[in-house]
């Protein structure tokens, strides 16, 4: 049982007067013992609660930031009328805000037999599964006395999945795709690609592109034109380990290789290539394979990263060598998402470097911090100068560690969050253009 403010009210108003006139336990026990029947009444009238059915529907997924609507829908199968608060619980990270979190609440009646449909309003603040707690009823007697309260598990589940913010430099790094595959005016020329087509001459295109053969058996000079190849495979390995767990700015930074990670697949799957996940750390936490270059790639790569965290332990690089040579026994282009700290790299990476360079292209994307950047600009201060010295030398540290990297012929990018997955994507394009894949 469920007391109600106007049962406090009532009882306080009720034994002011007893209190001023007449201090008795006898007038204690006049106004008291009708509001106790009042409320036993109320009680035994208030529509039970154990028997209320209740069933979910709405949105099963949502990208993280973006807004989820599920319903509630309950029956009242007693022959009373139910008046009724409900709570609709879930996790705290399925708010931003205080204010969101109060959609969760619900006032309602319901006439004895039917049933009405309540709509809880999320907005995760966090990746993951969001799983429903239970519902809280509060069933209210008609005088609003006294209430009978119970709970009931109603299992429903949203899985928050990744952003995906660099979706708007799809369509022009998708326009360049076309540029190099022969799909519009412009066709590109090189060494390492597969033949397209043959056509005219034009001033300006380079001689050796000619087919004298072809030249020779009609009157025109013909030009072979090229198109990237295909069907190459593409391996992204996400560190998890404990340097993704720092914050850029306002972004973790495995959530930003997340992003960089879904352009990429994006762009490459309609490329016609084959892209491979793989996440690791000391063991593998997620893992895609063996799929063919279709839509069903985006989406199996998104959903085996919902679940990610960063794991505060060091990465195995040894470990993760081996494990992404087994994982790509053909030649492929390995795309390793980690961060350019001259430790890790020197300790870890560099001895096993030479392991994955010597049978496939890797490229090493980092995100960089751009507060870094800021701190080698300030002057003005004493402190200022000491920043900027700080920032001076953290950016040289990250040149040398890349230098060092390049040295073993690995492709890297060095980006903030922002501009890491169009930068990722620009360096995919240009080793497709130079036939590197």
């Amino acid at each position: 049982m469920a007391l109600t403010g106007r049962t406090a009210l009532l009882a306080a108003l009720g034994s002011l007067p007893v209190g001023i006139f007449a201090p008795s336990w006898t007038g204690m026990l006049a106004v008291n013992a009708p509001l106790s029947l009042a409320i036993l009444c109320d009680y035994a009238l208030a529509a039970p609660v154990r028997t209320l059915q209740f069933t979910r529907s709405g949105d099963t997924s949502v990208r993280l930031g973006d807004g989820a609507e599920v319903q509630l829908t309950v029956t009242n199968t007693s022959r009373r009328r139910l008046r009724a608060h409900l709570r609709d619980a879930w996790p705290p990270s399925t708010w931003s805000t205080e204010a969101e979190q109060a959609s969760s609440r619900h006032v309602f009646t319901v006439p004895a037999g039917e049933r009405r449909r309540l709509t809880t309003f999320l907005r995760p603040s966090r990746r993951g599964d969001r799983r429903a707690e239970r519902v809280t009823v509060r069933s209210f007697g008609p005088m609003g006395l006294a209430a009978r309260q119970g709970n009931h598990h109603v299992p429903w589940t949203v899985r928050v999945l990744p952003p995906f913010t660099s979706r708007r430099h799809l369509p022009s790094r998708l326009a360049r795709l076309r540029e190099l595959d022969g799909r519009t005016s412009v066709l590109t020329r090189g060494q390492g690609t597969e033949f397209d087509s043959l056509r005219a001459y034009v001033p300006g295109d380079d001689t050796r592109s000619i087919d004298w053969r072809a030249t020779a058996r009609q009157s025109a000079v013909a030009v072979r034109t090229w198109r990237p190849e295909r069907d190459r495979h593409i391996l992204i390995v996400l560190d998890t380990g404990r340097t993704s767990a720092g914050r850029v700015g306002d972004v973790p930074r495995l959530d930003a290789a997340m992003d960089a990670t879904l352009l990429l697949t994006a762009l490459a799957t309609r490329a016609g290539d084959r892209v491979n996940l793989l996440a690791y750390d000391r063991r593998i936490r997620a893992q895609v394979l063996g799929r063919a270059a279709g839509g069903d790639v985006l989406s199996a790569i998104v959903n085996a990263m919902v679940p990610l965290e960063p794991e505060l332990v060091e990465t195995d690089a040894r470990g993760l060598s081996t494990t992404a040579l087994a994982t790509a026994p053909r030649r492929s282009l390995i795309v390793l998402l980690t961060s350019l700290d001259s430790a890790p790299i020197e300790e870890g990476l560099l001895p096993v470097l030479p392991q994955l360079t010597q049978r496939h292209t890797v490229l090493v994307a980092a995100v960089a911090d751009p507060h870094i950047e800021a701190m080698t600009r300030a002057r003005g201060t004493v402190d200022a100068v000491y920043d900027a010295a700080a920032g001076t030398r953290t950016q040289a540290q990250r040149r040398r560690t890349a230098d060092q990297l390049r040295r073993h012929g690995v492709v890297v990018v060095d980006a903030t969050p922002d501009a890491l997955a169009p930068a990722l994507a620009d360096a995919y394009l240009a080793l497709k253009a130079a036939g590197r894949l």
